[in-house]
């Protein structure tokens, strides 16, 4: 017998806000993440249905999680059900609630709210597949094809302790032909011709090591002196300025048309020569920030190491980390082309070092699981349609289509979540989800799962 609607969106609800309080955080460091505590969360969860469990764990306490229902059809293509279980740092300071405190908490004008970090990258996607798998392992469901729920460790940091490393060393556990995981299904377009974005693709991450030398020296006699924290200074000022040219693909023109801007507006956003100053124009910072990153190729400095050991010594020896994200057909060559032109006559200053070197990645539409999603959104929302996006961030989708699966960024968000709202709540403050959205987000799993 199914679980009723109302029921697994508060079986959803509930893991959610479990998995929050165990605060899984990746700063990035080996002993981080212990993403062990929602491991064993979602197991407990599943336990008791017949379910298999393989648990693996490359480094103390990075627990990733594989669960699987088999398939009727060995021939039948199996789909994949992938979400991670770590989050990352949060600053205290900036959250009006806990932010691992899980609260369920009434909004003002609509449905309640789940706070905390993770609830929408993506414990919140990872609970509701959870909820989903569980309700059709309960119900005797047999897909014609293996489903694999995988709970998975590491995505926030590269994947080093989680899918990269599963690719590498545990394959057969996790291959499959369909992948769904994060992050799709805000709706934009008219009210009557709503359109509900999916992931396909998403930008390259060239991550960088940028270290800049000087001569050490006293603090008292700075003048015409090499203080590397100033030359350091220049250069994340010129990646900060550095403005490449924008770029329109044939995805991008789907994106624009699927917005309903308007033939005035859409045209700008199409046009290389005008995009720039239309983003700049535009009110809502975040989501001009996601249309800039959806067309360039950027340049985020966000670390700084070293400088003076000591304020009356001038620093010989500081170190920059940049988040470089790029766009499709660019490789290692175009990733440091862009930093010499930024960089002019400062190029010579720096020693690069990469930190992550994957490539732009996109699946094709044209697929049975493209047509199951949408026949499974028009449950809800009868006149709506999908189309396709490409996300600016990272996921594990990318590891998997490196693998030769499909792999889509999916879900199902409630109509009144704008882009710009969740755009700020991603790795931002006071991060949050709405029940509405969970109850939508578990549903669409089980209806994708039985029309693939």
């Amino acid at each position: 017998m199914q679980s009723r609607p109302d029921q697994l969106t508060n079986q959803t609800v509930e893991l959610l806000q479990a998995m929050i309080r165990n605060a899984c955080v990746n700063d990035g460091t080996p002993e981080s993440g212990q993403e062990v505590r929602n491991a064993d969360t979602l197991q407990a969860y599943l336990e008791g249905n017949s379910l298999p469990f393989e648990r693996y764990e490359p480094t103390p306490g990075r627990t990733s999680l594989v669960s699987r229902i088999e398939g009727s059809d060995p021939a039948a293509p199996s789909l994949c059900l992938m979400g991670h279980i770590d989050v990352v740092p949060v600053n205290l300071g900036g959250w009006s609630r806990d932010p691992f405190g899980g609260e369920l908490v009434p909004a003002k004008n609509g449905p309640d709210e789940v706070w905390g970090r993770g609830a929408v990258d993506m414990l919140n996607l990872t609970a509701s597949m959870a909820v989903a798998f569980k309700d059709l392992a309960v119900s005797g469901f047999r897909p014609r094809g293996d489903l694999i729920f995988f709970a998975v460790a590491d995505e926030e940091s590269g994947s080093a302790h989680g899918m990269r490393w599963m690719a590498d060393n545990a394959a057969d556990a996790i291959t499959a032909d369909y992948v769904l995981t994060e992050n799709g299904g805000l709706h934009s377009g008219s009210p009557d011709s709503p359109v509900v974005a999916v992931t396909v693709a998403e930008k390259g991450v060239a991550w960088r090591r940028l270290r800049v030398k000087g001569v050490p020296g006293h603090g008292s006699m700075p003048f015409r002196k090499d203080n590397a924290l100033v030359t350091a200074a220049a250069v994340i000022q010129r990646l900060t300025d550095y403005q490449p040219p924008a770029t329109v693909t044939e995805l991008w023109r789907e994106r624009v048309d699927g917005l309903d801007l308007g033939p005035e507006k859409s045209a700008l956003l199409l046009d290389t020569d005008q995009i720039d100053d239309f983003l700049e124009a535009m009110p809502d910072v975040n989501t001009a920030a996601y249309l800039h990153a959806c067309t360039h190729t950027t340049f985020s400095c966000n670390v700084v190491d070293g400088g003076g050991m000591k304020t009356n010594i001038i620093p010989d020896d500081v170190v920059l980390e940049v988040d470089i994200r790029t766009l499709p057909g660019e490789s290692e060559a175009e990733v440091q082309a862009h930093l010499n032109t930024a960089l002019g006559d400062l190029a010579g200053r720096v020693e690069v070092e990469p930190i992550m070197n994957d490539r732009s990645t996109i699946s094709q539409t044209e697929t049975p699981l493209w047509d199951a999603l949408s026949k499974a959104v028009v449950k809800p929302f009868p006149s709506a349609r999908l189309t396709p996006q490409m996300s600016v961030g990272f996921t594990d989708a990318r590891i998997y289509r490196e693998m030769g699966a499909v792999a889509y960024g999916a879900g199902l968000l409630s109509p009144t979540v704008s882009a710009g709202d969740m755009a700020s709540r991603f790795h931002g403050n006071d991060e949050r989800i709405d029940v509405d959205s969970l109850g939508l987000c578990t549903q669409l799993w089980l209806d994708v799962v039985r029309l693939l």
